[in-house]
């Protein structure tokens, strides 16, 4: 992923002091998706995402006197004013400059995105973690990654309630992610490259709703509901060991699984599971949704890198909003540290 930029007076600039107010910095950040075990990751299970770098944020802070000003493609105007939805991000700027003991006034941020919102891609994280690492270098401060978790956490409880903290973890990295709420993380290196398509259904995901589902579901029939996810844990600690010895073809089969296990909880629908299936008949290994489900994106396991391709155009064909191919690509342990 690319490092922070600092630019003065339009020049790039090297890590010296910038003494001057004329000053401008920028903090980019990628995307994510979910590649097994949503939901069941909120009540205990482990998850693994995994970096979708074809989407991402770019939050470029200037000095303007007045207010602090937000200018994005849903809303231009001082923070103060801004409409709930991005709550969030307000509070992160805010918990931001106050935990760098700056004063909240005199900057305008301007925030460019092209990950679709509400598709399960991590948006709200990415806004986050981009406008966090632009206030820091704009204030010449240097942000470790626990600085950057912890701060992007603060729009990710306005964006979903009671969440994971998978999203802000795999966004700062370039590496597939181990997650566990409670307990450990880690990376995964995956033995083999392996070609994948994401589509859009076009339809927005309410994650908070979502969530506050199953939580539901979980209350009303704890048996039941417990034992689909504690097999949605299950599969995800097989697809980990998919992943580390390169069996494609039962990671196909896993996402296969998992996907029925969300269908059970409700949280799948017909668009959804129209994309799964004509994927599938085109001849994926696997396919399921990605995110918090009911709108949002499915993903789907392509055979090698033509197939992937072939994939997305046949998706287009049959009505995906949007279609991404990608690879997740082999890494040795050290780029993952």
């Amino acid at each position: 992923m690319e490092k922070p930029r600092k630019y003065w007076l339009g020049v790039k600039m090297t890590a010296e002091k910038v003494t001057t107010t004329d000053k401008i910095a920028t903090g980019v950040a990628h995307s994510k998706l979910i590649l097994v075990g949503e939901h069941a990751v909120v009540h205990g299970q482990p998850a693994i995402a995994i970096p979708f770098p074809l989407v991402g944020v770019e939050s470029v802070v200037e000095h303007v006197i007045g207010t602090v000003t937000i200018d994005s493609t849903f809303y231009h105007g001082p923070i103060d004013s801004a409409p709930p939805a991005l709550a969030g991000i307000v509070s992160c700027i805010k918990g931001t400059l106050e935990f760098l003991n700056k004063p909240c006034k005199d900057l305008l941020i301007r925030i460019k995105s092209s990950i679709p919102p509400g598709k399960g891609l991590g948006s709200s994280a990415s806004v986050a973690v981009a406008v966090i690492k632009s206030l820091f270098t704009y204030n010449d401060e240097v942000y470790s990654n626990e600085q950057l978790l912890s701060l992007a956490n603060i729009a990710e409880t306005y964006a979903h309630g009671a969440p994971s903290g998978i999203d802000p973890l795999t966004i700062t990295s370039d590496c597939a992610v181990w997650f566990e709420r409670e307990g450990s993380i880690d990376f995964i290196q995956p033995k083999e490259d392996l070609y994948f398509i994401v589509a859009d259904s076009g339809r927005m995901a309410d994650t908070r709703t979502a969530i506050e589902s199953v939580t539901s579901l979980l209350k009303s029939a704890p048996k039941r509901i417990h034992s689909k996810i504690e097999r949605i844990g299950e599969i995800t600690y097989q697809v980990r060991e998919a992943l580390e010895k390169a069996s494609k073809h039962l990671l196909g089969q896993l996402l296969n699984e998992a996907q029925k296990e969300l269908e059970s909880l409700g949280i799948s629908d017909a668009g959804l599971n129209r994309l799964i299936y004509y994927a599938l008949q085109e001849g994926a290994l696997g396919a399921k949704l990605t995110g918090g489900g009911n709108g949002g994106c499915i993903i789907a396991l392509a055979r090698n890198e033509v197939h992937s391709h072939q994939l997305k155009e046949k998706l287009k064909r049959f009505g995906a909003h949007a279609v991404w191919s990608f690879a997740l690509r082999q890494k040795d342990e050290q780029a993952c540290k």
